[in-house]
């Protein structure tokens, strides 16, 4: 595996609404740094539901990404959805919370899917977007990072599986719209689920 592309965003003003949203994100070249808090010069608006250390960085795996051009039937620049960072033969479905993924220097910890929104729905010019989104399963990863460093595209990517119990990202996200069982909340909370998703369940 490799990093196809490094997407940072300015906040802009999304078309039809009156706030500004940072999803408007488009690959660079060159070095960048990351810290706790991501990749630095890429904007947060809106904190309450973005950002911190545990969404600091969002990934997108190419295979994914592919998989939604051809479901939509068009081509989908990188940084379409907001993704931070993309790689090359990843298939979001194979990650679990608590996976690492070793880029150069640079150590990053899946804690949670990306959940749908209304300004991802706007981003796509799509109003039911957002269903299509959760009904697909295939969600972005967002990683809380273990070790900041910098990045350039084409470093080369190692994932490493989580040791313990195994929630991947997308079943994380099904459970967001219906009744989770005690048992299932159990499982969820034995791993290394962000702090919005904890607070949640």
């Amino acid at each position: 595996m490799k990093l196809l592309a490094i997407c940072i965003g300015q906040a802009e003003r999304l078309a039809g609404k009156s706030y500004k949203t940072g999803i408007y994100k488009t690959p660079v070249s060159g070095p960048v740094l990351i810290d706790h808090l991501g990749l630095i010069g890429d904007a947060v608006c809106n904190k309450k539901h973005h950002g911190g250390p545990d969404q600091a960085i969002l990934l997108e795996g190419s295979l994914t990404h592919d998989w939604w051009a051809a479901e939509l039937g068009r081509d989908l620049p990188f940084g379409i959805f907001g993704e931070n960072l993309v790689i090359e033969g990843l298939d979001n479905r194979d990650v679990a919370v608590g996976d690492r993924f070793h880029i150069g220097e640079i150590v990053l910890e899946a804690t949670s899917p990306r959940s749908p929104c209304n300004t991802l729905s706007a981003r796509m010019d799509d109003r039911a977007f957002s269903k299509t989104f959760l009904n697909a399963g295939r969600p972005g990863i967002y990683c809380r990072v273990i070790m900041p460093g910098t990045i350039r595209a084409g470093d080369i990517v190692k994932h490493e599986f989580y040791a313990g119990e195994r929630v991947p990202v997308s079943e994380l996200l099904t459970s967001m719209f219906r009744k989770v069982s005690d048992l299932e909340r159990a499982r969820f909370l034995s791993v290394p689920i962000g702090s919005r998703w904890r607070e949640r369940l």
